[in-house]
């Protein structure tokens, strides 16, 4: 299921909005991108705005209803705000209900919006509405300690599922693009945080790919790399695309349905031959489009023409994107981004 783009833009790289705009609201997000994008976004998001804007943040309340958890004292890691919760002594993961987690609610009034908006011109008539949702590992990771977390792990990701469920029932799936945020993942395949599993590469591989397999046929399903972004830094900087590269292979061997994209985030200061040198490596289907978050705004159209071009060495087509979701940046740096999405789109074909 390549890129669905009208033939006057087919010589022009395709464009992915990672997800998270911090404007008001989902109307206000959905008029930035159809002034800045509308005629070259296939999938459009919602921006994840309100209780969302802090990505997985708004699913800690969720946590701390369980009566089965306590909240242990300090944090154990960098990169955590605030203690977790393990199981108190006695309580069971099989007593543990998380409910409607609230994913599915949001998509669809969000989907209206959209639908609306594109009946109304202001998209392309082929483009979908982007669902992206974090893994289920990420707000367990995030959220329990070590101890507890293999332990309650099946029952938030079912929770995850019959949300996604629900999402797939209430949009048609000719309209639906969803996308898996891998943010913890790819910090414990990098070896930077502790893992609760004695083989994470296996483990989380696994987990990624049943995580594709859910996705219905019919709907698109990405898969977006991530570096995180909290206090608008990563929690490392990726030596090169080889650890990127090795997932995306996996996920690509590893899931039978399509494919349909995979973004990888670029260092603003990495244009250097040896960082894009994996991509010879990339062994994903020809309809799977690449996209390389390599638009940065404190260097603009010319540091994207930098990275771009060493990129093209390597690998000549690919789409282009920010590093990540624009959820921690002002305002003003999301319209400009947004901007230099449009004119990157225009100038790197």
């Amino acid at each position: 299921m390549a890129n669905r783009r009208t033939s006057d833009l087919a010589d022009r790289p395709p464009v992915l909005l990672c997800g998270s705009i911090p404007l008001q609201d989902t109307s206000a997000v959905m008029h930035a991108e159809s002034e800045a994008l509308g005629d070259r976004l296939s999938r459009v998001p919602d921006g994840e705005t309100g209780a969302r804007t802090n990505w997985i943040g708004w699913q800690h309340a969720v946590f701390a209803s369980q009566q089965e958890f306590e909240q242990i004292k300090a944090p154990q890691r960098d990169y955590q705000l605030q203690p977790p919760y393990r199981l108190k002594p006695g309580a069971r993961p099989d007593d543990i209900d998380f409910g409607e987690l609230g994913y599915a609610v949001v998509a669809a009034t969000s989907y209206e919006a959209f639908r609306d908006r594109r009946a109304a011109g202001a998209f392309r008539s082929d483009a979908r509405f982007q669902v992206c949702l974090p893994t289920p590992f990420a707000p367990v990771y995030a959220f329990t300690d070590y101890d507890t977390q293999e332990a309650i792990y099946p029952r938030y990701e079912a929770a995850m599922l019959a949300e996604l469920a629900v999402i797939a029932d209430q949009i048609p799936a000719r309209d639906l693009a969803i996308q898996w945020d891998v943010a913890t993942e790819m910090s414990l395949f990098e070896r930077v945080y502790p893992a609760p599993m004695d083989d994470p590469d296996r483990e989380l591989m696994t987990r990624l790919c049943r995580l594709g397999e859910a996705v219905p046929e019919g709907a698109e399903l990405g898969f977006h790399l991530c570096y995180g972004s909290m206090n608008n830094r990563h929690w490392k900087e990726p030596d090169d695309l080889g650890k990127l590269v090795w997932v995306s292979n996996g996920l690509a061997a590893g899931i039978g349905r399509p494919i349909d994209w995979i973004h990888m985030p670029v260092p603003i200061d990495r244009e250097d031959d040896a960082f894009f040198a994996p991509l010879a490596s990339l062994q994903i289907d020809g309809a799977t489009e690449l996209y390389l978050g390599l638009l940065h705004l404190s260097d603009g159209i010319e540091g994207a023409h930098r990275r771009a071009a060493t990129a093209r060495k390597v690998r000549e087509a690919f789409g282009i994107a920010a590093e990540c979701g624009f959820g921690r940046m002002s305002v003003a740096e999301a319209t400009g981004l947004l901007d230099l999405h449009r004119m990157a789109a225009d100038d790197l074909g």
